[in-house]
Order: structure tokens, then sequence, then C-alpha cells
């Protein structure tokens, strides 16, 4: 049995990245950790009480997600749980999975229409797919 790790953001992209990491959790019998990461880096710094206000907001809607996610995967009859954590997504992600012992990471590509995402993006989350593999040696799966 291994442990795989569904990043989420909310939406609906994020709802189709849970839904195939739920399958496959079930499909292999293996558990899920949902992560939520709060990232400020679109911040500008100077305006310290507003991060901070803002920070505590995604903190509780990463929450609110984080329950929504794993209600679905428990109503499936998969194991589940989540962690929210606070820094750069890609190196969080990357810490969660040492941390957790993950064996798998499912990751969501951007919403819209199949294939209607940019090259540039499709090409970065391939590049952090194979990060994580080189990082981690846990498999990495784009839905």
């Amino acid at each position: 049995m291994g442990l795989i790790l569904c990043a989420t953001r909310g939406g609906e992209a994020s709802f189709r990245t849970q839904e195939a990491a739920i399958d496959l959790a079930k499909k292999r019998g293996d558990n899920i950790v949902f992560i939520y990461v709060v990232d400020l880096g679109f911040l500008d710094r100077t305006a310290a009480p507003i991060v901070v206000d803002v920070e505590n907001e995604l903190d509780q809607m990463g929450t609110f997600f984080l329950i929504m996610a794993e209600e679905k995967a428990k109503e499936k009859g998969v194991q589940a749980r989540t962690i929210t954590r606070h820094g750069t997504v890609q190196e969080e992600i990357i810490e969660a999975v040492r941390d957790e012992n993950a064996t798998t990471v499912v990751l969501g590509r951007p919403a819209g229409s199949a294939g209607s995402e940019s090259a540039f993006q499709a090409a970065s989350l391939e590049a952090f797919a194979k990060k994580i593999v080189a990082e981690t040696k846990a498999e990495a799966i784009i839905v």
C-alpha cells in the first residue's frame, strides 16, 4: 500500500485532480494526503498588515477546500487526510513528499478545455513532475 499526495488549490481543475487521485487510490488500495500550499510570493511584502490578512484568508479557504476533498475520498471508501503548508508551492510539495513518505504525487493541469493551456504552462508542469521524481523518487502523475 502506498500514499498519494494530491496537490489542490480549489476550482474546477482541482476537483478533476482530486477525483483522479481518489480513483487511483481506490484502484491501488492507497491512502491520500491532500495538500494545500499558501504561497504569498505574488504579494508585495511592504504592506505587512495586508499580507497577514491575505495569508489568513488563503489559509481558511484552503482548509475549506481540503475538508471537501477529504470528504469526497471518504465517501468513496478511501482513507484521506489533509495538510496545509506555507511557502513556495514547488518547494513545499517536494518537502511534503519527503515528510509524508509519499509514493505518488498527483498534479492537475490548469483549468480549460483539453489542450487549451499554454505550451509554457504544460512544459513548466512537466518539468516540475520530473523534478519531483528526480528529487524524491516518487511517481509523479499529471491529470
